[in-house]
């Protein structure tokens, strides 16, 4: 059978690899996987995407598999829990931004009807290709994850940087940054309204 090709970033280790085939650019319009993945990306910062996938389980278990409703409602008590459970990682100050985002959360539901609808009007709905990426130019943020990033900061929003955000749209498929020779470029491109930029 022919080995399919994949984005390079994702060689050499199977939960990777697994996350890569499955998840990475599925367009996502779920508000609990899009808070999931946002708090993780959160959790990321300063850290490699490796460990917050071999350490996903214990988020879930710590976060209540980021129900932000439930986590809206945590006190000390709480953090205490979070910040004593075995493989966390103990930062106060990212398990407190947690909390704190999960309220600012709900009031962007609120207020849009969704975080589906809010984030999603950045693209109009459609998932963005860039032929400057296409042809080998990658970036770690760009002016629409910078534009997020500041609204979301002055929402209250913590640890949601642009270099943060530009991932959550690369992840949830706001940006299909799969490499064109990867085999889950095109199959993205099938599950997706698309629009090519420069």
């Amino acid at each position: 059978m022919e080995e399919k090709t994949r984005c390079g970033w994702c060689l050499g280790d199977e939960i990777y690899l697994r996350y890569h085939d499955e998840e990475w650019g599925v367009p996502v319009h779920s508000d609990q996987k899009l808070f999931e993945h946002l708090m993780m990306e959160s959790m990321q910062c300063g850290l490699n995407w490796l460990m917050m996938l071999r350490k996903r389980e214990i988020f879930y278990q710590c976060f209540d598999r980021f129900d932000y409703k439930k986590i809206a409602e945590y006190g000390e008590e709480d953090v205490r829990r979070i910040l004593e459970t075995e493989g966390m990682i103990r930062s106060p100050r990212k398990v407190a931004a947690v909390i704190g985002n999960a309220r600012q959360y709900m009031e962007v539901i609120e207020k849009f009807g969704s975080f589906d609808a809010y984030l999603w009007r950045y693209t109009e709905g459609r998932t963005l290709i860039y032929r400057s990426h296409m042809a080998g130019e990658g970036c770690a943020e760009n002016q629409l994850s910078r534009e997020i990033s500041r609204d979301l900061k002055q929402r209250g929003f913590r640890y949601v940087g642009p270099i943060t955000i530009y991932s959550h749209l690369q992840a949830c498929g706001l940006i299909n940054d799969h490499i064109p020779q990867c085999w889950r470029f095109q199959e993205i491109n099938r599950m997706a309204d698309v629009k090519v930029l420069p």
